[in-house]
């Protein structure tokens, strides 16, 4: 049986209208990355889609620091990184991802690479966060996260810059 994953996107008020393809480009980054780390049990995300100032003012709300980021990660399922479901628990729900596209296309100029790769760049990394990685814990940790995005954006065909 075919594994079934749900994304809602969703776009902020004043943010312009997301286009379908860059809507299934973040849908492969999620796929490529749920594929990668394994994980196989049904699963919904949610996406939104905001600008520097709507990714401010979530950061510090919950999280207490007053500037703009470029993603946001949202877990509501914890489990140990490599751990799933069991295949016959329901839909999983992983959690939320909000990223500024501000931000994105910013940063895809400042490092010289397309606002798309940035785009895929900075799911697969907020995807990793849902499936229980975390890059501030440690310096192995960050270096673990960095190898995971590098191949998984390397099976989708985009390179880091």
């Amino acid at each position: 049986m075919k594994q079934k994953v749900r994304i809602y996107f969703s776009t902020d008020d004043g943010v312009e209208t997301v286009s379908y393809a860059l809507k299934h480009l973040v849908r492969r980054s999620v796929l490529a990355t749920l594929d990668a780390e394994g994980f196989r049990a049904d699963c919904q995300v949610s996406v939104t889609f905001t600008d520097n100032a709507g990714i401010r003012e979530l950061n510090r709300q919950y999280r207490n620091i007053d500037k703009e980021t470029d993603v946001l990660s949202f877990p509501l399922t914890e489990f140990e990184r490599g751990e799933e479901p069991p295949m016959d628990a329901p839909e999983v729900s992983l959690g939320d991802i909000v990223l500024s596209l501000e931000r994105a296309v910013a940063q895809a100029e400042e490092y010289g690479h397309s606002s798309e790769r940035e785009v895929a760049f900075l799911t697969v990394h907020s995807m990793l966060h849902l499936l229980g990685y975390d890059h501030v814990n440690s310096e192995e940790e960050e270096l673990e996260m960095r190898s995971r995005q590098r191949e998984i954006l390397g099976r989708m065909g985009l390179t880091l810059a």
